[in-house]
């Protein structure tokens, strides 16, 4: 019996959401915005709902916070989440083992496209629109080979935008390994 109640307030803790193209959209309820507000997942809609990114939302389903469902309302399980989502983003997994391995340590990381990188991390306890990200990151396997024009533009786009430069360097076991690039005048 203590099973079924157990199961009943865990189904009561995860946020329903559903899978539309490349975004996950939460329903409107107060753990949804709780969510928002606590630990900046997603965007705030006029609605009242969170759109979350696809990594976002993968790292709830992995954590057992969200529920997200197809056009069917059928639940979508993690490995099927994952195969969707790769079709959607190129090198979506060396992105979700940094996006998911910082969120573990604590900052909170979003997307840097209008900077030209991957993600942008807030130092801990800063939540965006409080103040600046301090790094860029960008994820990398470590089989890849960057050349020095692209590593070269990697640095500048960190410098111009004032922030810190992160490689994100993801081996065969999915662990990662950070390397702080910064500019340094003779």
């Amino acid at each position: 019996m203590n099973e079924e109640k157990k199961e009943i307030k865990e189904e009561k803790n995860k946020i329903k959401a559903m899978f539309a193209r490349e975004r996950v959209i939460t329903e409107s309820s107060d753990l949804a915005r709780e969510l928002y507000n606590k630990s900046r997942y997603g965007t705030m809609l006029e609605n009242g709902k969170v759109q979350l990114s696809l990594l976002e939302a993968l790292y709830l389903l992995e954590k057992g916070k969200l529920e997200i469902l197809d056009g069917k309302n059928k639940p979508i399980s993690f490995e099927k989440f994952i195969k969707k989502a790769q079709k959607i983003e190129p090198n979506f997994w060396i992105r979700y083992c940094v996006f998911k391995d910082i969120r573990n340590r604590g900052y909170i990381i979003k997307t840097a496209l209008k900077f030209g990188a991957d993600f942008r991390v807030y130092d801990r306890g800063v939540k965006p629109g409080e103040d600046h990200a301090k790094w860029i990151v960008y994820p990398v396997h470590e089989a890849d080979t960057l050349t020095w024009y692209e590593f070269a533009a990697k640095n500048r786009v960190a410098h111009s935008t004032r922030k810190r430069l992160l490689l994100g360097i993801v081996d065969e076991e999915n662990s990662c390994t950070y390397y702080e690039i910064a500019w340094k005048r003779p």
